[in-house]
């Protein structure tokens, strides 16, 4: 018989593989068989957790937010103090895409505030990770992210996707001052943590950044050939956001530049 800690790394897989609604449906299915008992409860609270945090991620690469819906529904009473601070900060980040491109300055204090109390390595590093990613693109100072990203990169141990976000960013940061050599070793290296890991979406939005570089070098014929074999596998699992950016890619935007900001 599974065990909680299996179900739950089952589903992560299965979000990985860039199948969200298997994985949540998967989770829900589970929590529907729970008994009504004390510990049928705080399993059921971290089940929730897991389709929560699942939803969260996925927004970046479907655009089906339902993140907020579903932390909503977890009953934090039932988790112990470790799962408190990750439904916390699972929040966090899912007002963090709420707020993206506008002016937020509370997020500060909230990302500050996840560093403070992270309670080990790995938590740290994600905080720090998120605290950046509020610098870049939600304050607009950018020039602060950076420091944060380092801090990530040296906490993210044995996670390789806290890797692969660090280097992705700080890879963003070397090719605004325009170290290509930098950025593509590090952007390199976050595609193959996150492939390391079965991570189909994330893997496929790094192939774009790579898309961006050829063309910086020169090689539009390879750039326009990578960026649309990802688009033909992003439209295939229903990636919808990195479709997208496949498109604006091949009409000559540059993904790695902000949006416009929105109109008042």
């Amino acid at each position: 018989m599974m065990t909680l800690d299996e179900l739950v790394g089952a589903a992560r897989g299965l979000a990985l593989g860039a199948r969200w609604e298997q994985a949540t449906g998967l989770l829900d299915a589970a929590a529907a068989r729970l008994p009504q008992t004390a510990e049928g409860r705080g399993a059921g609270a971290r089940i929730a957790l897991a389709a929560a945090e699942i939803a969260v991620d996925s927004v970046w690469y479907n655009g089906n937010d339902e993140g907020a819906a579903r932390l909503s529904k977890v009953d934090a009473d039932a988790l112990d103090d470790l799962g408190r601070w990750d439904l916390e900060f699972a929040r966090f980040r899912s007002t963090y895409y709420a707020h993206l491109r506008q002016h937020a300055p509370f997020l500060r204090e909230e990302g500050q505030r996840f560093v403070d109390s992270a309670p080990d390595a790995r938590r740290l590093g994600w905080a720090h990770m998120y605290l950046g990613l509020v610098y870049d693109n939600v304050l607009e100072e950018r020039v602060d992210a950076p420091a944060h990203y380092e801090i990530a990169l040296a906490n993210s141990g044995d996670d390789p996707l806290l890797r692969r976000e660090a280097q992705r960013h700080l890879g963003d940061h070397d090719h605004d001052a325009g170290d290509h050599a930098d950025a593509l070793a590090r952007w390199r290296d976050a595609t193959s943590a996150g492939a390391a890991m079965g991570m189909v979406a994330g893997t496929l939005s790094q192939q774009i950044l790579l898309a961006v570089l050829a063309r910086d070098a020169g090689d539009e014929a390879g750039a326009v050939a990578l960026a649309t074999e990802v688009l033909r596998w992003s439209e295939a699992i229903g990636a919808g956001r990195i479709a997208g950016q496949c498109r604006n890619f091949l009409a000559g935007v540059d993904p790695t530049q902000p949006p416009p900001a929105p109109s008042e």
